[in-house]
């Protein structure tokens, strides 16, 4: 019997040997008082600012101010805090999932699943709150971004990198132009669809269009509820941001829809509030300009030397009667590099897309456009803002000269060619053979009501006929030096769709 005891005090032995002990010390405190998504907490030993807190079991929570004696909490997650609950440290700052295993995956800002698919597929995380890509590491906005609407490639072009505003007054088709922004994408751009602190039925019929247009199969979508925390719903757009650059340094191409920052810039003013902070014009918090530039400026068009990718950033505000003078919008109009302004009176019109180009801009201009369509589309761009004004002018009868009518015969005609259908997006050959035909002299007596109609056939013509080389067109591979070329062939098509041998406009 000793012999046996021996054996197994020395088999123990070997095996203790063979431990090495990790002590892990918790620093656990408790909470001293809840409020409307956010806590006070005491007793936690060297708490850092924006760490995330653990509150009983699973409810997560991130510092949001930190001092000698207290923390206040931001809840991150819905959940019963009552005072007396411990609460410790998880010891790191908020982290996200990070890298291709986030495509085709709707998450909620901290990476956790909602299409019930399992966990995100990463071996990686990535932190939230990142400094910006510093200036050195920057390139200049010069990539075309194809966005498949008429009127953004002509005369409001978007370049890879740019922060371009999405704005309007509610129901002018917002959500659905960012939708079509995304799908317009290439496969070889990845697109992210941000829903912030939007209803349930909303989010979920966006949801629907985009795997039905099929975004997410090259993109995925971080979203927030309006049941939400607000502290989830703030930290929405900055998780998306960090989600996407993660894409951005391994060299993508990525392009995010905020929609949108309204519901934002409420959640940081509930948020400051709440936390008893000073607040300024509309009560919001006095930071509220930093809060949205922080994010925006993520955006960015990478150096070759950091491997060539950009950020793309769509932020969505939505107006009250097309006030462009609110606080947030005019915030918003100076961070970004432009705005495409949405007017609730062309929507009502059941003009689609809806956008206003009087008020619509893009800085970056013609650098981001393809070399074949900056050269056609500056005279374009010209003529048009010179028939808007005269048509300002002949709303209140006055007496235009001839020349005036001209060129208002020609506009008219030419809104009913920036008009799309929904999910009509087009090729950059197919806007090529719009800037050339709508040059053309027939095109100012074509009937109005049929515009559309016959500017598509000649269109579908030009395309079907070899030597236009609409491929070539759409990867840039023609130049201006072809445009005289391409000039006959429009003018062959005018010939055989706007007019017939009698002179007389087909029927």
């Amino acid at each position: 019997m000793p012999g046996v005891l021996a054996g197994a005090l020395e088999r123990m032995r070997e095996n203790l040997g063979e431990l090495h002990p990790h002590v892990r010390i918790d620093s656990i405190g408790r909470i001293v008082s809840v409020g409307d998504g956010v806590a006070v907490a005491v007793g936690l030993e060297r708490p850092v600012l924006g760490e995330l807190l653990i509150i009983g079991s699973d409810i997560a929570a991130h510092a949001e101010e930190v001092d000698s004696e207290r923390v206040r909490l931001v809840l991150l997650a819905p959940g019963a805090v009552r005072a007396g609950d411990p609460v410790r440290r998880a010891g790191h700052v908020l982290h996200v999932p990070a890298g291709p295993g986030l495509l085709g995956r709707v998450v909620d800002p901290l990476g956790r699943p909602l299409d019930r698919k399992g966990n995100v597929a990463t071996r990686r995380t990535i932190r939230i709150e990142r400094p910006p890509v510093p200036l050195i590491d920057r390139d200049v906005v010069s990539r075309p971004l194809r966005t498949g609407i008429f009127t953004l490639d002509t005369m409001i072009p978007i370049g890879r990198g740019q922060r371009q505003l999405l704005l309007g007054d509610r129901s002018t088709g917002k959500t659905e132009l960012g939708i079509e922004l995304l799908a317009a994408l290439d496969p070889t751009t990845i697109g992210v669809y941000v829903a912030i602190g939007r209803r349930g039925s909303e989010t979920a019929s966006t949801l629907a269009q985009l795997r039905a247009r099929g975004v997410l199969e090259h993109g995925f979508a971080v979203v927030s509820d309006a049941d939400d925390p607000v502290g989830l719903v703030h930290l929405t757009p900055y998780a998306a941001s960090a989600m996407a650059e993660s894409l951005v340094e391994a060299g993508h191409d990525v392009v995010v829809v905020y929609d949108d920052l309204t519901n934002h810039a409420h959640a940081h003013r509930s948020l400051a509030l709440l936390l008893d902070r000073p607040v300024g014009r509309e009560a919001h918090p006095v930071d509220v300009f930093y809060a949205h530039a922080r994010l925006l400026e993520q955006g960015a068009q990478l150096c070759a030397r950091r491997g060539g990718g950009s950020l793309t950033a769509i932020p969505i505000i939505e107006t009250q009667a097309g006030d462009l003078a609110g606080y947030i919008p005019t915030n918003l109009v100076s961070i970004t590099d432009g705005q495409i302004r949405l007017d609730a009176a062309l929507a009502a019109a059941g003009q689609h897309p809806a956008i206003d180009v009087s008020l619509s801009v893009s800085r970056v201009g013609g650098r981001a456009q393809p070399e074949l369509i900056r050269a056609l589309a500056g005279s374009f761009k010209n003529r048009y803002a010179q028939f808007l004004e005269l048509e300002t002018f002949a709303r209140f009868g006055t007496k235009l000269e001839a020349s005036a009518q001209i060129v208002i015969d020609w506009g008219r005609r030419v809104r009913k060619v920036l008009q799309q259908e929904r999910g009509e997006l087009h090729r950059w050959a197919e806007t090529v053979a719009r800037l050339l035909l709508v040059d053309e002299p027939g095109f100012s007596q074509l009937p109005l009501e049929r515009t559309t109609e016959l500017v598509g056939v000649a269109v579908a013509r030009m395309l079907a006929t070899p030597s236009f080389d609409a491929r070539g067109i759409d990867e840039g591979r023609v130049d201006v030096e072809a445009i005289e070329t391409l000039r006959a062939m429009a003018r062959e098509a005018a010939r055989s769709v706007f007019v017939h041998e009698e002179g007389s406009v087909p029927s």
